[in-house]
């Protein structure tokens, strides 16, 4: 069961993620450098100057998606490389605050990745950029795929990092996974990017990632015991 103990551990081990990370950046300059290259190639593959509506909302979107998955492939490596996740399992600590904290983790990778791919993503093909209340709504998305995106890759890293194929494993799981995130995080972007003028945020889409992230989150509190056992 959680409680102020469940926390405080989440905070401990959430602390460390962002400490290691800061100290030694690897994965967010990985996912960044991914996501630049991808806006690159989308470019020269589409042989459009700009693109718009769902055609950037997709562009967006998988690039976001694909950069996620090299987080989501570390997430649990370090830990079970240095013997931290036998440590953390022998500790008298609920494991869902090991739970809390990579779901975070994740989840703050996330958004340090889109403070830098969605203004790279605005420059380098984005047709007309959408108004500065617009991109609020984008925000909103983001934060409910992002919320999407960390829970299963969480679920999917811990199943993942003990097997010896680490990453075909994580990438077989977690895109079939993701698959609903990416629909609607697409439908839920494309009219604030169409070119004709900014649309109102489809309330139904925003209502399904919400929905998504529900019934994953009530997943993973229920199997991440199981998933974690030696």
């Amino acid at each position: 069961m959680s409680g102020p103990g469940t926390f405080a551990a989440a905070r401990a081990v959430l602390a460390k993620e962002l400490l290691l990370e800061r100290r030694a950046p690897q994965t967010l300059v990985a996912m960044a450098l991914f996501s630049g290259t991808a806006y690159v190639i989308f470019h020269f593959a589409l042989q459009r100057d700009s693109v718009s509506g769902n055609l950037a909302s997709g562009v967006l979107w998988v690039t976001v998606l694909l950069a996620a998955l090299l987080g989501v492939g570390r997430l649990f490596v370090a830990d079970r490389d240095e013997g931290g996740l036998d440590g953390f399992l022998l500790a008298p600590v609920d494991r869902t605050a090991l739970l809390f904290a990579k779901t975070l983790t994740l989840f703050t990778f996330l958004l340090a990745l889109e403070i830098v791919a969605v203004p790279l993503f605005d420059i380098l093909l984005l047709g007309p950029s959408p108004g500065i209340g617009d991109w609020g709504g984008v925000l909103l998305v983001l934060v409910l795929a992002d919320l999407g995106i960390a829970v299963v890759g969480t679920l999917v890293a811990a199943i993942a990092v003990r097997t010896r194929s680490r990453d075909l494993i994580t990438s077989i799981l977690a895109l079939p996974l993701l698959i609903p995130v990416v629909i609607g995080a697409s439908r839920a972007t494309a009219p604030i990017f169409a070119a004709a003028g900014a649309g109102s945020l489809p309330g139904r889409w925003l209502a399904v990632l919400a929905l998504y992230d529900l019934i994953f989150a009530l997943l993973a509190w229920a199997l991440f015991d199981f998933l974690v056992e030696d």
